[in-house]
C-alpha cells in the first residue's frame, strides 16, 4: 500500500511532468504562431510616393474585355481614384470599396464630371468577366448612374500589375496556404496628369477628406468656391488621416473678410449720404 508520503511525492512528479510538456509544447506552437503572420506580413503595406509619376502607359483589360490603357482615364482636369484590390477577396477588398462608395455618395462632386475611378486587380489570374459582375454589384450599391461610365474595372497581367503597384508604394503578397493576398487597406488619388496625390487609409472615409483631396487633386479645377477657401484653410494631416485647420491661414481670411466689410460699409454710408461729401462742405462755407 502506497503511504500518503509517497502518494504526495507521485502527484508532485506527475505534476511537474505535466507543467513541463505543457510548457514546450505551447512555447513552440507559440513561436511557429508568432513568425508565420510575420512572413506572411512581408513586404505588405504603403511606401508614400507622392508627387512620383504612375506608368500611365501600363495596358490591362477592362469589363468589356477590351485591351485599355491607363492614361485613357487621365485628363487635364479629373482627378483619379485609384483602388488596388483584388475580386474575389474575402473580406478586406470588399471593406475598403464599400467604405470609399459610402464616403462618394455624400460628396457633392459628379463621377465622369469631376473624377475618375479605376480599380485594378492584383491577381491576375482574375478576369473580365468577373470584373464585370464586380462593376454591376458596386453600381447597383452607388447608386449613380453616371458611374457607368466613369468606373472601370481592370485587369491584367503580372508585370503590369507589379509595375503599377510598386509606382504607387502598393506592397501586398501572396499567400499560396490561403491561396488569398495580403495587402493594405489603402485608396489612392492621382493627379489628372497622372501623378499621386494623396492616400486615404483604412475602411471608412471622411466625405470632406475625400471631396478636398479631389478639389487638391486637380488643383482647383473641380468644386466649388468653397471648397477651394476650404482647401486654403485646411492642409492635409497624414497622422491623422484628414484635412486639419490652418491657424494662419484662417486668420489671413478672417481679417481680409473683416477689411472688405468695413471697406463695403463705408461705401454704402457714401452713398447714402451719411458722410458728407468734400465739396458740399466746401459750397456751405462760402455761403
Amino acid at each position: 500500500m502506497i503511504s500518503k508520503e509517497n502518494r504526495l511525492r507521485i502527484y508532485l512528479f506527475l505534476m511537474s511532468w505535466t507543467f513541463l510538456f505543457v510548457f514546450f509544447v505551447y512555447h513552440d506552437a507559440s513561436a511557429q504562431y508568432s513568425e508565420s503572420p510575420l512572413k506572411e506580413l512581408e513586404g505588405v503595406g504603403v511606401t508614400e510616393k507622392l508627387n512620383a509619376q504612375i506608368p500611365l502607359h501600363l495596358e490591362f483589360r477592362n469589363e468589356q474585355d477590351r485591351s485599355v490603357r491607363l492614361q485613357d482615364y487621365f485628363t487635364d482636369k479629373r482627378p483619379v481614384l485609384l483602388i488596388l484590390a483584388y475580386y474575389r477577396c474575402p473580406m478586406l477588398c470588399t471593406l475598403v470599396i464599400n467604405g470609399a462608395v459610402d464616403a462618394l455618395k455624400q460628396i457633392p462632386l459628379t463621377p465622369g464630371k469631376d473624377y475618375e475611378i479605376v480599380t485594378v486587380s492584383i491577381d491576375p489570374l482574375e478576369t473580365p468577366t468577373l470584373a464585370k459582375f464586380k462593376k454591376q454589384n458596386y453600381l447597383k450599391e452607388f447608386g449613380k448612374p453616371e458611374a457607368a461610365h466613369s468606373w472601370h474595372f481592370l485587369t491584367g497581367r503580372e508585370d503590369n500589375i507589379k509595375q503599377l503597384a510598386d509606382a504607387v508604394g502598393f506592397g501586398y503578397r501572396y499567400n499560396e496556404e490561403r491561396e488569398e493576398y495580403s495587402h493594405p487597406a489603402v485608396l489612392t488619388i492621382g493627379a489628372p496628369d497622372g501623378r499621386v496625390s494623396r492616400y486615404l487609409y483604412g475602411i471608412q472615409f471622411e466625405p470632406q477628406t475625400m471631396r478636398l483631396s479631389f478639389v487638391e487633386a486637380s488643383e482647383g479645377k473641380i468644386g466649388s468656391t468653397l471648397d477651394r477657401i476650404l482647401l486654403f484653410c485646411f492642409h492635409y494631416d497624414s497622422a491623422a488621416g484628414r484635412y486639419a485647420p490652418i491657424a494662419m491661414n484662417i486668420m489671413r481670411l478672417a481679417g481680409g473678410i473683416t477689411v472688405l466689410a468695413l471697406a463695403a460699409s463705408i461705401f454704402i454710408l457714401y452713398r447714402r449720404g451719411s458722410i458728407p461729401q468734400q465739396n458740399q462742405t466746401i459750397e456751405g462755407s462760402t455761403s
